[in-house]
């Protein structure tokens, strides 16, 4: 009898032990039973029922991004207590450098931001397949099909994009007024753009249409497009233009750079238009300078005039502007937090709180429930921004990729663009060793990516 109650005894208690670990090893959208870890003991000193995971994520910009960033990946923490975020960022300038050191070092972070450029590292094979976690962890049913293809590659879902921007021209309304000139509207030409140009510096000395964009890779790149060119031909791997065509690029700025109409070289060094706090647009002495749409509100601020946002000049097909993805948050391929890096690239585009305390930073949300969400709640700053790309439409996006090896590339353009601006090179040479330089940076780029 004794021994029947011993028994009896013991098998509850081996049931109890099993129903308990059963309970204990539990999944959900918060933790993974594939990373690896086990349970750490809680602050408590009792044993987490959730495994306890950190993620390492890195992006590029100023403080302010850098704030709004840091918020937005705390408010996730706080969704999910058993995820820790460390947070990595710095300035756009070596960047790249940092993080293909890492790369080629194997202690890249588990989530990196990249641009246009992602279709150098997924040839790389160093990013996240994540098409395994859609439908669950990733809900990619409110982004344009469009910007899911840009992040696809042979198959594979290699990225989500955290913001859609377009290219457009900022303008200041004071100089257009004071020049008697109403806004162009969005067929407007570059025939127009010069006329312009030429009326706006004709009101006083030292003011000036236009920054000078000779030396721009993009702003290059949407006028081949608009003539059935582009910079790269991805499919065919090659240059998608001749040198013929960088020399009529040139030709045209070098016109408006003789007429006096744009700022002069010196002058386009010294007063950067790509920092806001530099921009004579801002100053109110160059009418329009070309900027990415999310920039806008950072540029308003720094000036008391109006600003406002037009389209790109027309060109023989058109405008070709629409809107990119303007960066994308990928997922390393060795992290050994997969179904965890879905789960925060879901909270980033997916999620409300994380929506409103991003804003605009990086471009308008992707999703269109977010964009819903801030447009709700607008600025009068912002609705100019949600206004411009209404008249590019939000889901019409082209497929176009950087050129590899394209941060050498405009390197090359700019200073063949600078060595016709300073007189050091005619408009024909420059172009032909541009062209030549260019060839030589594809190949390399190509060679080195299928070893």
């Amino acid at each position: 009898m004794k021994k029947t109650k011993a028994m009896l005894l013991a098998s509850l208690l081996l049931v109890t032990a099993i129903l308990v670990s059963a309970c204990g090893s539990g999944n959900n959208n918060a933790g993974s039973a594939t990373t690896g870890n086990s349970n750490q003991p809680s602050e408590a000193g009792n044993t987490s029922s959730e495994e306890q995971v950190e993620l390492r994520v890195m992006w590029w910009g100023d403080q302010t991004r850098a704030d709004i960033t840091t918020a937005m990946l705390k408010k996730f923490e706080e969704k999910h207590p058993n995820i820790k975020v460390v947070p990595e960022f710095s300035p756009f300038d070596g960047y790249f450098d940092k993080l293909n050191t890492q790369l080629a070092s194997g202690t890249a972070p588990d989530l990196f931001t990249l641009g246009s450029n992602i279709l150098e590292y997924a040839t790389r094979n160093v990013l996240l397949d994540i098409n395994s976690y859609v439908g669950n962890e990733v809900d990619t049913s409110k982004i344009s099909p469009q910007l899911i293809n840009m992040n696809t590659f042979d198959g594979k879902l290699q990225g989500i994009s955290i913001g859609a921007n377009s290219t457009a021209i900022l303008a200041n309304t004071a100089l257009f007024e004071k020049a008697g000139l109403t806004m162009p509207t969005k067929d407007w030409t570059w025939d127009d753009f010069i006329k312009i140009n030429e009326q706006i510096a004709a009101t006083g000395k030292g003011i000036y249409g236009s920054y000078d964009y000779s030396g721009e890779m993009d702003q290059f790149g949407v006028y081949l497009t608009q003539r059935d060119k582009m910079i790269y031909n991805e499919p065919e791997q090659k240059l998608g233009f001749e040198a013929a065509d960088v020399a009529e690029w040139f030709t045209l700025w070098e016109g408006m750079r003789k007429a006096g109409s744009i700022v002069t070289p010196e002058l386009q060094i010294s007063a950067d238009p790509d920092d806001t706090s530099m921009s004579l647009v801002t100053k109110g002495q160059v009418a329009m300078q070309f900027i990415p749409t999310n920039q806008f509100a950072d540029f308003q601020k720094m000036s008391q005039d109006k600003l406002t946002l037009i389209p790109v000049p027309m060109g023989p097909n058109g405008s070709m502007i629409s809107v990119q993805s303007s960066q994308n948050i990928v997922g390393y391929a060795n992290t050994k937090h997969p179904k965890e890096v879905a789960m925060l690239m879901d909270f980033w585009v997916n999620d409300p709180d994380a929506a409103k305390i991003l804003g605009n930073n990086r471009g308008v949300p992707v999703s269109s429930e977010m964009r819903a969400v801030l447009k709700a709640e607008a600025s009068e700053t912002d609705k100019v921004v949600y206004d411009y790309l209404d008249i590019v439409a939000v889901d019409d996006v082209d497929l176009l990729y950087n050129v590899p090896g394209s941060n050498e590339f405009k390197q090359e353009l700019l200073k063949a663009s600078q060595n016709v601006a300073f007189g050091r090179m005619d408009i024909a040479k420059a172009a032909e060793e541009f062209y030549a330089q260019g060839l030589k940076i594809l190949q390399l780029n190509l060679s080195s990516t299928t070893k």
